[in-house]
């Protein structure tokens, strides 16, 4: 009976299997040069979204959300407040450190913390993983493909229409986060929308409120 679920289970994961096909980009044939999309941050920044929520179609709330994201060291630090600036959650992570300063509710869950986290970083820093696949969908946007360590895929997406996409799939293939990014202003985007696939389905649009480069002092290093 155990072997009999486990091998539904398995089929039931491979038929969830969505990553879709990526085609050779001409380019790769002719052994030309291949640019991967590259929407992340170069430098250290200091970024303030007002952030609404959406879940259900509806729209549950609005908070702030203050992050310094430094991409050399892949640290975080992110503070989300309300607009009378209560601070409602506060946390930091990087090399060898994960740590929670302040969680109220709704934003003590276990998994909060490094959910967000690990968007923040979906985000804005590069992929961590190798290459796998690069080309062309099947819309034409061009795409390339890592494999995170995690086991997790990444596509990066650039498409003439539709602008920079990015998507995250489980091992299995099944979609779990999407970011689109829109209204760019020299490297910094003015509006990103993130779209978590969980139990709940939700919806975050941030719209950029100011961008500045942070100091060392932000990102916990000495000049």
């Amino acid at each position: 009976m155990k072997r009999l679920a486990l091998l539904i289970l398995a089929i039931f994961l491979f038929s969830c299997q969505t990553l879709p096909v990526i085609n050779p980009h001409s380019s790769l044939n002719n052994k030309e040069s291949f640019a991967c999309p590259s929407p992340f941050l170069k430098e250290k920044y200091q970024l303030i979204y007002a952030i609404e929520i959406q879940a259900a179609g509806n729209i549950q709330g609005a908070i702030i959300g203050i992050t310094v994201v430094d991409p050399s060291t892949r640290f975080v630090s992110c503070a989300i407040m309300t607009a009378e600036g209560v601070v409602l959650f506060d946390a930091e992570a990087g090399p060898g450190k994960f740590k929670v300063n302040r969680a109220l509710p709704p934003f003590n869950s276990s998994d909060f913390a490094k959910n967000m986290i690990e968007d923040i970083k979906l985000i804005f820093f590069a992929p961590e993983g190798i290459i796998r696949n690069k080309g062309n969908l099947s819309d034409g946007a061009i795409t390339c493909r890592y494999l995170e360590e995690s086991g997790d895929w990444i596509d990066v997406i650039a498409n003439n229409l539709a602008g920079t996409v990015i998507k995250r799939y489980s091992s299995f293939g099944i979609l779990k986060r999407q970011v689109k990014f829109n209204k760019m202003a020299g490297n910094i985007y003015q509006s990103i929308e993130l779209q978590g696939r969980t139990m709940v389905n939700y919806t975050l649009i941030m719209t950029l409120i100011e961008a500045q480069r942070a100091e060392d002092e932000l990102t916990g290093k000495k000049k």
